[in-house]
């Protein structure tokens, strides 16, 4: 879902499936340059989209941008691509009801070859 929270009001709905693509799929290569660089990329979400639907919007509230923060960028080139590696075995293995998630299957192209 998608709101428009300056300008007309207008929400933006899509239906589909979704699926994830890590940096040791194949794909990712292909899929990256589409998108700016992030430091800290840990995956892509491909959807499929089937249905898109749209509503009136009135009930968004207006809301200014301000701008990107850096925070998240700052950290990652504080931990570097191994502390990275090492915080996402640590912390992303499983979700929070302890499910293993994809981004425990990728740390390093090595370690899943």
């Amino acid at each position: 879902m998608f709101c428009a929270f300056d300008g007309a009001p207008n929400i933006l709905r899509l239906y589909g499936q979704g699926r994830v693509v890590l940096p040791t799929d194949a794909e990712w290569e292909t899929l990256r340059p589409h998108f700016a660089e992030v430091t800290a990329a840990r995956q892509i979400v491909v959807i499929d989209v089937h249905r898109v639907q749209t509503s009136c919007g009135y009930g968004v509230p207006f809301m200014d941008y301000v701008g990107e923060r850096d925070t998240a960028v700052k950290w990652a080139a504080n931990h570097g691509e191994e502390g990275l590696v090492e915080y996402r075995r640590e912390k992303n293995s499983q979700s929070i009801d302890a499910l293993p998630t994809h981004i425990g299957q990728c740390f390093t192209a090595e370690e899943n070859a």
